[in-house]
């Protein structure tokens, strides 16, 4: 089967192109993929969904484009980065979307996505299998019985079983998996429910929400009996993996946590790419898949080795280069902050993984070229940026170089100062289970070192992962039982989620009550910004750009390139320039242009022009008298009219931000 479909040209390029024109034909509006690093959306550090950059128009914005929008939206998932090794899970990955804002519904949708699957894609119908919302009792939240009624009469007309069946919940160990002829399954709102906020108990008052009814193929794979005595859609074992996901916007939660319906319904499917297009090979290894295949078969080139006998390294290498070579791309370098420590932490994997393979030092860079060569014709971007990223790899991989025989030194002290008393090479296996509270333990090792939480600190501090610091060790003669490694593994993996956990909360505070809310006041200040920009435009110069803001419900942040202090005379009229705009009642309007176009425009401004894809939105603020006080390219969302400002503009200091950055904060009063 594989190699028909494969011989068919069914590739991912293929079904990218074909479901983009599916969507067409069905009268979507083909927009380009947003950026990675998401606009105006600073509780996050990627755009990690086909859904993110459609959030404003979800909540009720109108589409510049219509109430029928379709994409293909590249994606980054940081959290994915230590699950990447297995046959399905990968960092960077494009998502096939197309959203409904207050148009089609249920009916229309999944019918089209049974269409696009089986007809156009040419997936077997009998290897397809649903999942659909089991209704919440406590929040007064039906189950999805239309959802099911569409997938069985679908399922009945293409002459498959159309069973239903309910999945126990975890509580129950989820049992009563399915049975012969069960194809369309209930569950929980765990996994058939969606908000941004989760579960319906999670949601904050006025977020939406709604059912979803998800897709899986079915690639025989022999369940695995770790994952328990039944096998059912959701089962972990890998025999089924979820290829998409229809969401049905319908719900918005009240203020005193009960749920409305929305006025408008809106559809959010989002289907990966990269998963359908193993489903068409009919392999459940989606690095088989043409858009990575390339890079496996340049880095078996490069290594000597075959993909089938090391199978972690080459996935770990093949999917971090990629992100890291689409990120590099879009201007986001190597660092120890925010966007660039992920990529510094895929690049420093990649060098691990590429001495695990015997790749000669200095080659990672050789890798690039396979990942562009299958997205040339879609991303044309990372084709211009070739010769940057290479540069950048090769310059990262030579810095972790040195990180790494500078880590080497602190591990070879540490493991002599454990050792201290006068075991060179010790003989025996030592127990090291004594350390961090355990029982047992060897007379002359201490406690302080060869612990989780040294093994995290060399994580930490030079990129070495555990396995790679025990191999290092084992390299001196020491060796571990199972069940010391088991202690170890267990402390750092416990020291790794404190880490997270660390890192998240300063993200959370860092930026609460951020522009992902959508409140009126952030929206209100969201546009101030972009008349402030403007204002520092006209006093100061051109060569004002922005260089980043935080908005929360009370204040707006806006840092801006500027080498000096602003002069008090300068910021009175700054706030003078923005009062009028306000009392002038200046209406928002947005239009798309191409990005092209955008920036050989001079009336247009712009920060950050390698984010933004080949068609931009550009907000124009301008009176009855076609005054114009701002024109600037955005993603959203503005008020409709500066008179919603509703208050005076008051700038509350003015200081240095960073080298050549200088920070303004205000108010509306």
């Amino acid at each position: 089967m594989s190699v028909l479909f494969y011989m068919s040209g069914m590739s991912g390029n293929e079904i990218r192109r074909k479901y983009l024109e599916f969507f067409e034909g069905k009268g979507h509006a083909i927009v380009p993929s947003a950026a990675l690093v998401p606009e105006n959306d600073p509780t996050t550090l990627f755009t990690g969904s086909g859904m993110q950059p459609m959030l404003p128009y979800l909540l009720g914005q109108p589409h510049p484009k219509g109430t029928r929008i379709a994409d293909s939206q590249k994606a980054f998932r940081a959290d994915d980065i230590e699950e990447v090794g297995d046959n399905r899970h990968t960092t960077f990955f494009e998502m096939l979307g197309n959203w409904s804002f207050g148009d089609y519904f249920k009916e229309e949708q999944i019918s089209w996505m049974f269409e696009f699957l089986t007809k156009v894609v040419g997936l077997d119908p009998q290897k397809l299998y649903f999942t659909v919302f089991a209704g919440d009792e406590k929040n007064n939240l039906p189950k999805d019985d239309e959802s099911v009624a569409i997938w069985q009469r679908l399922l009945a007309d293409a002459g498959v079983s159309h069973g239903v069946a309910h999945i126990g919940s975890e509580a129950d160990g989820g049992k009563c998996g399915m049975k012969e002829g069960e194809r369309i399954f209930y569950y929980e709102a765990k996994k058939n429910w969606w908000s941004r906020a989760g579960v319906p108990e999670k949601m904050p008052a006025g977020e939406p929400g709604g059912p979803d009814t998800e897709m899986f193929y079915d690639f025989g794979t022999e369940h695995d009996t770790k994952y328990g005595e039944h096998c059912h859609p959701n089962c972990d074992c890998g025999r089924f993996i979820e290829i998409g996901n229809n969401v049905f916007m319908e719900y918005v939660k009240n203020q005193d946590g009960t749920f409305s319906k929305l006025p408008q319904k809106n559809v959010d499917f989002g289907g990966g790419l990269e998963r359908i297009a193993a489903a068409a090979i009919d392999t459940p290894d989606v690095f088989k898949i043409d858009l990575l295949d390339s890079v496996v078969q340049q880095i078996e080139k490069l290594s000597g080795k075959k993909y089938e006998d090391n199978l972690l390294a080459f996935r770990v290498i093949t999917d971090h280069m990629r992100g890291a070579t689409f990120m590099i791309g879009e201007g986001i370098y190597p660092s120890n902050t925010e966007q660039g420590y992920f990529v510094r932490r895929l690049l420093r994997r990649s060098v691990r993984y590429a001495d695990v393979l015997g790749i000669p030092a200095g080659r990672l860079k050789d890798i690039v070229e396979s990942v562009i060569a299958p997205y040339q014709g879609f991303y044309p971007n990372v084709v211009e940026k070739k010769q940057e990223i290479m540069e950048m790899i090769a310059q990262e991989e030579t810095q972790f170089r040195k990180t790494l025989a500078k880590g080497l030194k602190v591990l070879s002290g540490d493991i002599a100062k454990t050792f201290e008393l006068g075991r060179e090479k010790p003989e025996n296996i030592p127990d090291l289970s004594m350390v961090d509270g355990h029982p047992g333990g060897i007379p002359g090792v201490t406690s302080r070192f060869l612990t989780g939480k040294w093994f995290f600190y060399i994580y930490q501090t030079f990129g070495f992962p555990l396995e790679m610091s025990l191999e290092e060790i084992e390299k001196r003669g020491i060796r571990f039982n199972d069940f010391d490694v088991g202690v170890i593994e267990k402390d750092f993996k416990a020291e790794f989620k404190k880490h997270q956990e660390t890192s998240r909360a300063g993200a959370e505070h860092k930026f609460k009550g951020g522009l992902a809310d959508h409140s009126e006041k952030v929206v209100q200040y969201h546009t101030a910004t972009h008349l402030l920009l403007a204002a520092l435009r006209k006093e100061l110069g051109n060569e004002v750009h922005q260089a980043g803001s935080n908005i929360t419900g009370e204040r707006l942040r806006f840092d801006f390139t500027y080498p000096k202090k602003v002069e008090k005379e300068t910021l009175a009229k700054l706030e003078e320039y923005v009062n009028d705009a306000i009392k002038a009642g200046a209406k928002v309007t947005i239009e798309t242009m191409k990005k092209a176009d955008a920036e050989n425009d001079p009336t247009v401004e712009g920060s950050f022009w390698d984010r933004y894809p080949d068609e931009v939105t550009v907000y124009t603020v301008s009176d009855d008298n076609s005054v114009i006080y701002s024109r600037e390219l955005c993603g959203g969302p503005h008020v409709e009219n500066t008179s919603a400002l509703n208050g005076t503009f008051k700038i509350t200091s003015e200081e240095s931000s960073s080298a050549g950055v200088r920070r303004i904060k205000a108010i509306l009063e």
